[in-house]
């Protein structure tokens, strides 16, 4: 493969957390943060790990500790709520290329923390989105226009805003593929935590992938590990664009951190949240529910499948050092029946899922909204999730070392040869 890079969030007391109160921007941006304008309550569950060492060291060692300090510079400096939107527009941009160039090493890289890490994003992101909880602003903002500009921000670094497709010389007419990822989780278990299928993403936007059949262009788009944003139809928001747009994707192909040693290409998607803790310590039960006013089928069907040529993916990519698995398996309430089993080999009829091939979390639920999208809007192409490996950390308690940063280039590696096999086929 060659490559050619051409609801309002829950709000917390200060007094109520063990963690530090407030959001810490490093030591060379402190001194920026000065203006007084940030209340010290006010941050959600997740904006609040960002006072704990390990974020403050990646934000430091990436340079990423600026760009919040330069946001919060030009917020408090906002006279009113159209310049804020203007501020929250610009960094918004600015946070996703930026993370983009610095993972795609195009430029300079800023720091020492390794460029393919997706994790400054994340924090950095953080850091802008608690700013606009804590912001104390010398004129009247209500709470939906403060949820709105939280809104605003989380799509533009996210992605989700992004529309450099490469223009000229024929290249709008190539094939669009969206590669989605996800944000780090499973903080409260290991704060130093990154995410492989938020650095492919990040690795791929953008770029031209020239295929057998010719080239492809990839737009990438990060979600957070958020029940509340799924419900509220942030995943519609950014995909049916793609679906229903002037020029719809060729392919839309959504990518998370799943299993151990291993690359599954899921099969089946259930209509089943299973209730585990997001990152805001939230769990939620219960059928997935789709938003009002995007397309769908009624009655909401319990499963969806993939589009992807899985037998050809499995064959055309090489399986080394990770094995890439056509994956069946499902867990279902047997028509008739009480009970949940598990079936190797997809849902029967009339089962009710309790967890598609992908499980019953997040990841299962973005794969089951896109393909269900796929399946509304009528629109023919590959859809179908990918589930990465696990990464590890060596031994050692550091933010960084040689065996994790080896680990994420190999898998970040193969998810491109994944989504070059997906295009091929």
């Amino acid at each position: 493969m060659e490559l050619r890079f051409s609801r309002v969030a829950p709000r917390i007391a200060a007094s109520a957390l063990i963690l530090a109160p407030a959001v810490t921007l490093g030591a060379p941006a402190q001194a920026e943060q000065t203006t007084g304008c940030l209340s010290e309550d006010g941050a959600t569950v997740e904006e609040a790990r960002l006072a704990e060492d390990v974020p403050q060291e990646i934000l430091r060692r990436s340079g990423f500790d600026r760009n919040v300090a330069h946001f919060v510079k030009r917020l408090c400096a906002a006279p009113d709520a159209h310049h804020a939107a203007k501020v929250v527009e610009r960094h918004g941009d600015a946070l996703w290329q930026e993370a983009v160039q610095r993972v795609q090493e195009s430029g300079h890289v800023k720091g020492d923390l390794s460029a393919g890490d997706d994790r400054p994003l994340y924090w950095a992101r953080l850091g802008m989105t608690s700013a606009l909880n804590r912001w104390e602003p010398d004129f009247d903002l209500d709470d939906t226009e403060r949820a709105e500009l939280v809104a605003e921000l989380e799509r533009r670094s996210r992605g989700h805003d992004d529309t450099d497709i490469p223009q000229g010389h024929g290249r709008s007419e190539k094939p669009h593929i969206v590669v989605t990822g996800f944000d780090p989780f499973q903080l409260d278990y290991d704060i130093r935590q990154a995410n492989p299928s938020g650095a492919a993403a990040l690795a791929l936007d953008g770029t031209v992938v020239e295929t057998g059949d010719g080239a492809a262009v990839v737009e990438a788009m990060l979600f957070p590990v958020r029940w509340r944003d799924f419900a509220d139809g942030m995943v519609e928001q950014a995909l049916l664009p793609h679906y229903t747009g002037d020029r719809p994707a060729d392919a839309v192909i959504t990518v998370s951190q799943g299993r151990e040693g291993r690359f599954d290409l899921e099969a089946h998607n259930g209509a089943w949240r299973g209730g585990s803790a997001d990152n805001e310590r939230v769990g939620e039960e219960g059928m997935i529910p789709i938003p009002d006013g995007v397309p769908t089928l009624t009655p909401q069907p319990q499963w969806s499948g993939s589009s992807l040529d899985r037998s050809a993916i499995v064959e055309e990519t090489t399986g080394e050092p990770f094995p890439v698995i056509d994956n069946t398996q499902v867990t279902e309430i047997p028509a008739g029946e009480t009970e949940p089993v598990m079936r190797p080999d997809g849902p029967t009829p009339g089962s009710e899922a309790r967890a598609g091939g992908g499980g019953s979390y997040l990841s299962n639920e973005i794969a089951y909204r896109n393909t269900l999208l796929r399946d509304a809007t009528g629109l023919d192409i590959p859809a179908g999730h990918v589930h990465t490996p696990i990464l590890h950390f060596g031994s050692g308690d550091r933010v960084s070392d040689p065996e994790f940063e080896e680990n994420r280039a190999i898998i970040v590696g193969q998810v491109e040869d994944i989504v070059v096999a997906a295009v091929r086929s």
